[in-house]
């Protein structure tokens, strides 16, 4: 558990991205980056979606 943790937690960092977006828009649970925090578990299914969406991230670009 705790590499998906240190894995959203690096994401975090090169993204910028607050904890509770993220939770939010990986899951909708703005809770989860806190939780894991705080020694929640994920089910396997739960674990591949973070990770897929982490994969799939596409940062919103800046209007012109």
């Amino acid at each position: 558990m705790e590499k998906i943790l240190s894995d959203i937690e690096a994401f975090l960092a090169t993204h910028g991205i607050a904890p509770t977006r993220f939770g939010d828009e990986a899951l909708g649970d703005r809770h989860l980056v806190r939780q894991l925090r705080e020694g929640r578990r994920l089910w396997p299914e739960t674990e591949a979606k973070v990770r897929k969406f982490m994969s799939e991230y596409q940062p919103a670009r800046a209007a012109a």
